[in-house]
């Protein structure tokens, strides 16, 4: 993939809305996405500091550690920036809000519990959208076919789909009737394929 094809919001969006066309199965997601990669961010908090930066003492949110949870938060806010300045700098506020609040709360957790509360919440979020896939899409969930565009576009996916339904908001004007007959044409294709394999 070429660096015009990293930052193409249409594929990406094609891609991942092939996967979640199901109402229901998007307000799942709506619901899951972002605490899953909030909870993430708490076991991160844990990790070391990269380079041996200082670590910064914010009040009343307790230590902030530029570690692998930060410049996972960097890496996440750039790429959504770069697809829609607008909306991506939105997705980005609410990356560092979540690396704070995150880094906030595995502080006054402490390791021993931080790590059962992410995985509680984890396994209860991961197994609502599988939920959502099974019973209500009745699709694989993207990961299966493309784990890291799957993990990255997720919070941005879900994002875009909650402003374009209370706004009416898009990207530009005429994105989502590209994205949509994109998004119709993979679900045909992925449809005409699974016919053939039960024939």
């Amino acid at each position: 993939m070429g660096m015009s094809g990293l930052f193409d919001l249409e594929r990406h969006f094609a891609f991942y809305g092939a996967y979640h066309s199901n109402p229901v199965n998007i307000f799942i997601h709506m619901l899951f996405v972002w605490p899953i990669l909030f909870t993430f961010l708490v076991l991160l908090h844990f990790t070391p500091t990269l380079f041996n930066l200082p670590l910064i003492q914010v009040s009343p949110f307790g230590t902030l550690v530029l570690n692998i949870g930060f410049f996972l938060t960097v890496v996440y806010s750039l790429f959504y920036v770069f697809l829609d300045k607008k909306s991506g700098s939105l997705a980005a506020l609410l990356c560092f809000c979540c690396w704070v609040g995150a880094s906030s709360l595995a502080g006054h957790l402490g390791y021993s519990l931080a790590w059962k509360v992410v995985l509680a919440a984890q396994l209860f979020c991961w197994t609502g959208q599988f939920i959502g896939h099974g019973v209500f899409e009745k699709r694989a969930p993207a990961l299966l076919d493309n784990l890291a565009q799957a993990f990255i576009m997720a919070p941005f996916f879900v994002l875009l789909e909650a402003l374009q339904m209370l706004f009416g908001y898009e990207p530009y004007p005429g994105f989502h009737a590209t994205v949509q007959a994109k998004v119709d044409a993979e679900i045909k294709n992925w449809q005409a394929k699974k016919q053939k394999k039960s024939l």
